[in-house]
């Protein structure tokens, strides 16, 4: 998901979706270590799903500081 449909999401969505991401990413660590992963490459993406998610809402947090 690109960062500008990101943007356009609420705070309780990006929650949801870095839950989801980050359960994603769990599933991928357990499949690499017991030699079941296929898909080397998911790892590397999820895992930037999941840093362009956390900048987004640390941006909207420091916004929403900033604005009080």
């Amino acid at each position: 998901m690109k960062a500008s449909e990101l943007r356009q999401k609420s705070t309780e969505d990006l929650s949801k979706e870095l839950l989801e991401s980050l359960k994603e990413q769990f599933v991928f660590r357990m499949q690499r270590s017991s030699g079941q992963l296929t898909r080397h490459s998911e790892m590397r993406k999820v895992r930037r799903k999941i840093a362009r998610i956390k900048t987004i809402m640390n941006e909207m947090q420091s916004t929403a500081e900033a604005s009080k």
